[in-house]
């Protein structure tokens, strides 16, 4: 463990003991770690500020459920992804409300929609209709880039069970991801 990461790891416990200098100093050095998550989940920087802030508030609220089951990064990452993934449905409920119900389109307008955003508009929708255990695999696994080990602690669940759900919510989001007209299961 480098000597940042101790340092966090530290801070977080002694924040989670009720010290309130170390929640302040935790979260003023995770903050950029933080948004840095949230925009891998939003295109809009804006909105991934947005959700930066709701897990900075959330990690303020339940440091003190911290455990230390497993290390406080994984933790800190589940709590950041699930709040990006909240502001997303937030987002898109608000927009459905305001255009009268009307859905979104099926695929982003590429002359209006970068092709990173729409590639990740795309795939927040697919993780929406997955399973949420497999969808948090996935996240986890694939967009927060932890090792099965730490996922299988994370989630108290086997590295077995980990790796099964990763396998199936992939399958599921090639499906869900593929262009129309093709199946998705194209040799890879």
């Amino acid at each position: 463990m480098d000597s940042r990461a101790a340092e966090v790891e530290e801070l977080a416990h002694a924040a989670a003991a009720g010290d309130a200098t170390a929640l302040h100093a935790l979260l003023t050095v995770l903050r950029p770690d933080m948004l840095r998550i949230c925009a891998r989940f939003l295109p809009n920087r804006e909105d991934a500020e947005d959700a930066c802030q709701d897990a900075l508030l959330a990690l303020t609220r339940s440091i003190g459920g911290f455990e230390g089951r497993s290390s406080f990064r994984t933790w800190l990452y589940r709590l950041t992804a699930n709040r990006a993934r909240s502001t997303y449905q937030r987002l898109r409920g608000r927009f459905l409300a305001e255009s009268g119900g009307v859905p979104l389109p099926d695929r982003p307008d590429p002359r209006r929609t970068s092709v990173v955003a729409g590639t990740r508009l795309d795939l927040l929708d697919a993780l929406e209709r997955l399973r949420p255990d497999l969808a948090e695999a996935v996240v986890l696994r694939d967009l927060l880039d932890l090792s099965y080990s730490d996922i299988a602690a994370l989630v108290a669940v086997p590295e077995g069970t980990v790796r099964s759900r990763i396998h199936h919510g992939r399958s599921q989001l090639r499906l869900r991801l593929a262009p129309p007209g093709e199946t998705g299961c194209a040799a890879g």
